[in-house]
């Protein structure tokens, strides 16, 4: 883009983009224009158009933007200049299935008229009436388009604009997404290998089983979903539970994760009926149980309903706080910077993340330390349990740091566990908003957290986690379209039939090559991994169970030390701790460590006082100034706050420089003795990554996303507003903001 003051200040022009004022417009409008249409995908109909349009840019008020036609398919809605574009075809991190002026439209969030200079919110009863003069469309990720719609004959500018609003607001059946009408052949590369584990078979599950050496039993009685619609195909239970058939599976304690030490982490779904239900309240004191006879009868349950927020506290939340990357212009952006860090504290979305974190920190403490078996609990047990599980196999594991390993911990504990996608996404625009809540969102901003702490520990970039965030809005993937794996195949299953080429199926979200070329996919690895060296053998010390070990319930419980004849003796005592009338925040007494955050204090000082070891545990800093914006997400489309040749990516760019030449001087030593030639240190991607990013000075903080714009990125901020900023106390009084800064950013 370019910075175009609204006084008409002379700005350097690309030869390929023309910027335009509507006085402009009006002399070009009778001149014949040559019609164009969009590449459209396999499966993609164009259902209506509208000439001219013009798209305003986002730099000032002064109306300037580029002219050309707008279109509507089933996929997408999407802008054309009436002059070629060059810049498209110029980058390195394109995407195949859409351009930076394409709307997928399960991506659109909101659409705004502006009626006699009065911006509405699109409404059955607005749409039906005359059409605007200008339309606003507030995207998922954040970007913001207006569209003028004055200069286009009444016919044509009423059909745009309905057809846009229909097709991206109306309720609709599942069966009318664009993934079903796709017609993408399948990538040879990941048909040739998938390394992302589905979990969507038993071998799948035996696998991790072996990995983890599991002491649980493999569910295979749910394949044909006869035991619960609601559970996974396959999940692994507790070796003590036989009874699977009570309650549709409802209390089932489902394995997520097992120490070495013995120890596990298991999840459940436990309804709010607990107290008022005797029967079913002794059902679930035998689902706590068979998860205490998984390791030295010992067992932690946390209700996560009733120590995090709820879903629609979580959408609340992130709807005040995503308003504030919503720019439409340059004086709102700078209207807002008076108060813009206080605003985004008080949406609460950061402190969400923090109890996030923070939760899943003292479940990895009693694991870690205690070496107990832990329970997580909600009303459905497919949302915040997915959360806080991910969160803790992410800080114990490594494996889980790699990309596939991401990947695969995804499939499991979210696509292959039920999360309810289709319905949290709101993907067909339903009107009951109890069920949307950004809940997958949350947990990538969490992983966020953890990786711009701990770099090194991570395979994968931020870069990817950005990515993967806007593809759950792209109305192609299997992954984010369902609200269960019975859903899923009940659905494909009875689509089938209608379809022409065989059973019908869509890509997921892992085949990236449907999106990007491998040089792009590049962008997704973090340069600065620490990779594991293969040769190198790690001895883990051997886990000596203590048998005076605390159990992490009321110290009143036992008062004696416990005996080997501890099982005979004091079973009937810890069946009272457990059979309550209902699960509360920790079983125990307030002194237990979940109760309060002292001893998770003194856990994560502990764990700092170790040596450095990114393949070992991995614990978060949760201090105010730790917990961050992510920046790349919230602010790659707000042009006033990039800064050419810098920000991480120049950053970034130099370390890689000098990681390259430390590998090559490594080489170059190494190669000097044959007998070291075996210890060489292969680091793929780099070099090609260097290839990719280029020269730091010619690339924006938004790198690699709006990296080529050909624009002033000197913040420019309107002489009004300047004038009216200067009248306001000093710079020295307005503390509010300079003390939120480094706790945000």
């Amino acid at each position: 883009m370019l910075s175009l003051g609204s006084g008409g200040a002379k700005s350097t022009k690309p030869s390929f983009v023309s910027y335009v004022t509507p006085e402009e417009i009006k002399l070009e409008k009778d001149l014949p224009k040559k019609e164009q249409h969009p590449d459209l995908l396999p499966g993609e109909v164009e259902f209506c158009s509208a000439n001219p349009i013009l798209k305003y840019t986002q730099d000032d008020l002064s109306q300037r933007g580029v002219f050309g036609t707008l279109f509507c398919t089933n996929f997408r809605v999407t802008f054309i200049s009436d002059e070629a574009s060059q810049e498209e075809t110029a980058k390195n991190f394109k995407n195949k299935l859409y351009g930076e002026n394409d709307i997928p439209l399960m991506c659109v969030d909101h659409i705004y008229g502006v009626y006699d200079e009065k911006k509405k919110l699109l409404t059955g009863a607005l749409v039906k009436n005359k059409y605007p003069s200008k339309m606003i469309i507030h995207c998922k990720d954040l970007r913001v388009f207006q569209f003028c719609l004055t200069f286009t004959k009444e016919e044509d500018a009423k059909k745009i604009f309905q057809g846009i609003a229909h097709h991206c607001l109306e309720e609709k059946s599942l069966k009318c997404v664009f993934a079903f009408s796709y017609m993408g052949t399948p990538s040879p590369e990941m048909q040739r290998k998938q390394e992302t584990i589905m979990f969507d078979s038993p071998e799948d599950w035996t696998q991790e089983m072996k990995r983890m050496k599991v002491n649980c039993r493999l569910v295979t009685e749910n394949e044909n979903f006869e035991l619960s619609q609601r559970l996974p195909k396959y999940f692994v239970i507790p070796s003590a539970l036989m009874d699977l058939f009570s309650y549709q599976g409802r209390g089932l304690p489902i394995w997520c994760w097992s120490h070495h030490s013995g120890c596990a982490l298991f999840k459940a779904s436990f309804p709010s009926m607990t107290q008022e239900d005797g029967d079913f309240q002794k059902h679930l004191d035998t689902m706590i149980n068979a998860v205490a006879h998984n390791y030295l009868y010992s067992v932690k349950t946390e209700d996560l309903s009733e120590s995090l927020p709820t879903i629609q506290d979580i959408q609340q939340s992130y709807n005040k706080f995503k308003q504030f990357f919503l720019i439409e212009n340059s004086t709102e952006f700078w209207l807002s910077d008076m108060k813009w860090f206080s605003s985004l504290e008080s949406s609460g979305w950061l402190d969400i993340i923090r109890q996030c974190l923070q939760k899943a920190l003292e479940v990895v403490e009693c694991l870690e330390k205690d070496n107990t078996n832990v329970l997580i609990t909600e009303e459905e047990g497919t949302d915040l349990c997915c959360v806080i599980s991910s969160l803790v196999q992410i800080m114990l594991d490594p494996y889980y740091r790699t990309l596939m390993g991401f990947q695969s911990l995804v499939q499991k504990e979210w696509v292959a566990g039920c999360h309810a996608f289709l319905d949290r996404c709101n993907h067909l625009h339903q009107k009951d908003k109890e069920c949307h809540s950004p809940v997958f969102l949350l947990f990538l901003e969490c992983v966020w957290q953890l990786v711009q702490q701990h770099s090194p520990a991570f395979q994968f970039s931020e870069t990817y986690l950005t990515v993967l965030s806007d593809s759950v809005h792209v109305p192609i993937f299997s992954t984010f379209l369902f609200n269960s794996a019975h859903h899923r195949e009940s659905f494909l299953k009875a689509e089938s039939p209608l379809a022409q080429s065989g059973p019908l199926s869509c890509p997921t979200v892992w085949d990236w090559s449907v999106q990007f070329d491998s040089k792009a996919q590049n962008f997704f690895f973090n340069p600065l991994y620490s990779e594991k060296v293969k040769h190198e053998k790690v001895v883990r010390r051997p886990h000596k169970p203590k048998h005076q070990r605390q159990l992490s319930l009321p110290s009143t419980a036992f008062k004696t030390p416990t005996k080997k004849g501890f099982f005979k003796d004091e079973t009937d005592s810890l069946k009272k701790m457990l059979r309550v009338k209902r699960i509360s925040r920790w079983i125990g007494s307030p002194d237990a460590p979940f109760a309060t955050t002292t001893p998770t204090r003194e856990f994560y000082e502990s764990w700092q006082q170790r040596p450095l070891d990114y393949h070992g545990l991995l614990l978060p800093c949760l201090d105010g100034p730790s917990v961050r914006v992510w920046m790349q997400r919230y602010l790659r489309w707000i042009p006033e706050v990039h800064i050419l040749g810098g920000g991480s990516v120049a950053v970034m760019t130099k370390l890689m420089e000098l990681l390259s030449q430390v590998q090559d001087l490594k080489r170059t030593l190494e190669q000097r003795d044959s007998s070291q030639a075996a210890k060489i240190d292969h680091r793929p991607y780099v070099q090609q990554r260097l290839l990719s990013f280029g020269t730091s000075g010619r690339l924006s903080s938004s790198f690699p996303f709006m990296h080529n714009r050909n624009r002033s990125f000197k913040p420019i901020i309107p002489t009004g507003l300047m004038q009216s900023l200067m009248v306001t106390e000093s710079l020295a009084n307005q503390e509010d903001e300079a003390t939120s800064f480094e706790s945000l950013v």
